[in-house]
């Protein structure tokens, strides 16, 4: 028999089998993974392609070279030596001030086309930028002539002109001044020419978070603000093609190498917060898409065993009229390789149509005029589909294949096969894990979840399996009396149970494993969002204090509690540098990864309490609490960088004193919480006799502000830095992340109902037979209606029971070791679970026994 005659045969089966209704099911499991997967990657592609698009405009240059001094001319000789466009930069943060009057070229003089200017003497900390010609050398600086909403924005031209300024609307409404009215930046008084409305090249640190002015670099000298000890931060851009800046970049990097202080710039630099809740977004949107996947998967298994066993017959008639077994094996594989390929292509259209959801669910997070998605995610869902459909669909159809034709005559001969299915499973298992890995993009994402649902596979069948033996071994010694559900009628469903053993065992799985994932969604979903939303609370500090002076603390702290923040609470801050560590000098030169060597090169900022800050989870070691002797709480990202561990010494300098401290704990830390977090924490008794400023966060609604501005006045020397801007976009990004996350939930809810009925139908044909059986024998139709029953109730039960306390735990782990924030069982939930396992086994087993009730025994056993 040819290819060409087995082919044709295949796509006979395959439309016989589809106006049957075979492989309904298998089609729509196939598509339910497959969207899901192919949504998420078409998402993911396109942001991908969109971050290597804007990654040079983000730096405003193709590389950045930074240093905290004027950085030396080779620098800039060098690159234009090469070839490449150079710009500088100087940002740091200035206060910036209302004159009560407009500016030209530093004179002062009254507005003539501001209007009513602000109150003199009105003022905030700025972010000040200066920016000399030809910046920024990648993407656009958007301005807009004022700052009233709906205003049109337009690319600048260049950069501010002599004597202006360009800022945010922020400052103009804490000023209250109008473009055309005159600030003071230092000594200077310039115009505000324009409202920026959009600097890609930002970045969320500490001295971006404040309203920007941006000025020209040759006016910089001329505010008098560059002086000994100004904490200005220096960026020399460069830009031109690939071969230049490969070029640049090799001797840049030497040359920072020999040079304090200077470092090459990176996008990957930026606010914790901010990167935390992105890759907690991407990773709840690949949890989704992977359990939706993982249950597409028992759904495609349940259903192709159904299908094996429905089709013996026929493969075993076509084996008496002498059909090899490799024809009939390639008819099989040729006709589920068809249904992969049709599933595939459709579930990657459908995958297409719900990426555009999540954009509309996403908004504001993702950047606008994505680049096209490439051919990969559309690829890698057709590859899923395969995987899929071959690894769970063809184990069990390969007693088709191997059936003997004997089984036309006697039903219990079968085949050798069902002993290699084990194998075909196992490979089937690493293949489809592997998969999952590599559409979690993150392996302990992955692996918790293929591990989670395959170990609650094993788990639950075993303890299925020890249940159902342990329930008939029980009613054969104790029986039972009064009332069907508690005596013949139960007795006679266990045993029933107990006789179906291994299938028994794999509808109560299938049934768990389906009740576990809607579990997750339904309930522990719930407790996740709102983990994750408490970790960044709308009510989360927005407004940091800093510089508060010995003998202020009490004073400040007593102001701000009058002003209606009684929760408020200082923290002592003291600079120190970390100079050697078990007794071994440390300088930038120690390390050789850049970020090792900027902490080596840096102060710390340390602190003393007695007290684990809130949102700090130790991770190794052990609290030091109230001791007395010096001691190191070390957050656990700088000790890895700086290759630190348990028991290692540091000894800091603080003042031309030092201190010596074993690290005797690591802590995790929750940057969402926007709290004051410190690296490094100590006993009071060790740091309480060094000099220190004191530090604090609170929340202001937004008609508190006057709150800070009495604050400045009362005390000039402290510094009030406004992270409301950064608040609220980790809110937006929050809010719509999980606007998506919900979107996406539909597929995974869609295929837990596909496997609830797969796992119920599975074994109606079985159940029916043996009803059949029973009608037969003479038993009445209210007997078997209670042997039914109670059948039912007993695995529904037994699989909502497992499928809660399976729930419970991966919901607990997902949230401690992949979200990392704190996760509570609810008590309620076992309950939840076994009333819904036995509403869900009722209600799909409840048409199957109607079907038995209704005709007679004979035309069961026949139909079956």
């Amino acid at each position: 028999m040819g290819f060409t005659d087995v082919a044709r045969q295949a796509w006979r089966m395959f439309l016989r089998d589809w106006r049957a209704g075979e492989l309904h099911l298998l089609l729509v499991a196939l598509l339910l993974a497959v969207g899901a997967l192919s949504s998420v990657g078409f998402l993911s592609d396109r942001m991908q392609g969109g971050l290597e698009r804007d990654a040079r405009q983000m730096l405003a240059a193709d590389l950045v070279v930074r240093s905290d001094a004027p950085l030396s001319p080779e620098f800039t000789r060098q690159a234009q030596a090469d070839g490449l466009a150079t710009a500088v930069i100087a940002n740091f943060p200035s206060m910036a001030s209302a004159t009560g009057s407009a500016g030209q070229g530093g004179q002062s003089a009254q507005s003539g086309q501001g209007g009513e200017s602000g109150p003199t003497g009105a003022s905030r900390l700025s972010s000040l930028k200066a920016v000399s010609d030809g910046y920024p050398l990648r993407g656009r600086v958007r301005i807009a002539p004022d700052a009233q909403p709906g205003t049109p924005d337009a690319p600048a031209a260049g950069i501010p002109a002599p004597g202006t300024v360009w800022v945010d609307s922020a400052l103009l409404d804490a000023l209250h001044v109008k473009p055309g009215d005159a600030i003071r930046v230092g000594n200077r008084t310039l115009r505000v020419a324009a409202v920026i409305t959009r600097e890609m090249d930002r970045g969320y640190g500490f001295g971006s978070l404040a309203p920007r002015v941006m000025m020209r670099f040759d006016e910089l000298p001329s505010t008098g603000l560059v002086q000994f000890g100004s904490r200005i931060t220096y960026r020399l851009l460069v830009a031109g093609t690939n071969a230049q800046v490969e070029k640049f970049t090799t001797w840049a990097r030497a040359a920072a190498e020999q040079a304090r202080g200077v470092h090459l710039e990176s996008l990957e630099e930026g606010q914790p917060q901010v990167r935390q809740t992105l890759d907690r977004a991407e990773r709840f949107l690949s949890l989704v898409a992977l359990l939706a996947a993982v249950l597409a998967a028992v759904a495609v298994g349940i259903a192709s065993r159904r299908y094996s066993e429905r089709h013996l017959d026929a493969c075993a008639v076509m084996r008496c009229l002498g059909l090899p077994r490799r024809a009939l094996r390639s008819m099989v594989t040729l006709e589920f390789i068809g249904l992969g390929l049709i599933g595939g292509g459709l579930g990657v259209a459908l995958g297409y149509a719900a990426h555009w959801v999540l954009l509309a669910q996403l908004g504001d997070v993702i950047p606008a005029g994505l680049p096209a998605p490439t051919w990969r995610p559309a690829a890698f869902g057709l590859a899923s589909a395969l995987v899929m459909l071959l690894g769970f669909a063809l184990p069990p159809l390969l007693p088709l294949s191997e059936v003997a034709p004997l089984h036309v005559l006697r039903r219990d001969v079968v085949g050798g096969a069902r002993r290699q299915g084990w194998l075909a499973y196992g490979a089937s298992a690493v293949a489809f894990g592997t998969l999952l890995l590599f559409a979690a993009r993150d392996l302990r994402l992955g692996a918790m979840v293929a591990g989670g649902f395959v170990a609650g596979a094993v788990v639950f069948g075993v303890i299925a399996w020890l249940a159902i033996r342990g329930l008939a071994a029980w009613a054969r010694r104790h029986g039972a009396a009064g009332g069907a559900m508690g005596g013949i009628g139960w007795r006679y469903a266990v045993a029933g149970l107990r006789r179906r053993g291994l299938g028994s065992a794999l509808q109560v799985v299938a049934l768990g494993l389906g009740l576990m994932a809607l579990l997750l969604l339904a309930v522990t979903r719930n407790d996740l969002v709102a983990g994750w939303r408490q970790s960044s609370p709308p009510d989360a500090p927005n407004r940091f204090v800093i510089d508060i002076q010995p003998g202020q603390d009490t004073p400040v702290l007593a102001q701000l509690r009058s002003a209606g923040l009684p929760d408020v609470q200082l923290s002592p801050m003291i600079r120190a540098r970390l100079t050697a560590i078990n007794g071994k000098p440390v300088t930038g030169d120690t390390y050789t990864e850049e970020r090792a060597r900027r902490l080596a090169e840096r102060e710390f900022n340390l602190s003393y309490t007695s007290a684990l800050p809130d949102g700090n989870r130790v991770t190794a070691g052990q609290w030091y609490g109230d001791a007395t002797t010096p001691q190191v709480s070390m957050e656990e990202g700088i000790a890895k960088t700086l290759g630190l561990k348990l028991g290692d010494t540091l000894r800091f300098e603080v003042t031309g004193q030092t201190i010596d401290a074993p690290i005797t704990s690591l802590r995790k830390l929750d940057w969402g919480s926007m709290r004051v977090n410190f690296f490094v924490v100590m006993p009071p008794a060790a740091l309480h006799d060094f000099p220190m400023t004191w530090i604090t966060s609170f929340h202001l609604a937004p008609q508190q502000q006057g709150v800070t501005d009495a604050l400045v006045r009362q005390f000039p020397n402290v510094t009030v830095i406004d992270t409301g801007a950064l608040l609220a976009q980790i809110q937006q990004i929050l809010s719509q992340v999980i606007d998506a996350v919900q979107a996406l939930f539909l597929f995974t809810l869609a295929a837990g109902v596909l496997v609830l009925y797969a796992a119920l139908a599975g074994t109606r044909d079985e159940r029916m037979r043996e009803s059949g059986i029973l009608r037969a024998l003479g038993a009445s139709s209210r007997q078997l209606r209670d042997v039914h029953l109670a059948e039912l109730v007993t695995v529904g039960a037994l699989a909502g029971l497992l499928a809660s306390l399976g729930a419970g735990a991966l919901g607990w782990a997902l949230a401690r070791y992949v979200f990392e924030f704190s996760l509570h069982f609810n008590p309620w939930l076992p309950a939840l679970g076994v009333g819904a396992g036995v509403l869900c086994a009722l209600i799909g087993g409840w048409s199957g026994l109607r079907a038995v009730l209704r005709q007679s025994a004979l035309r069961t056993l026949r139909e079956v």
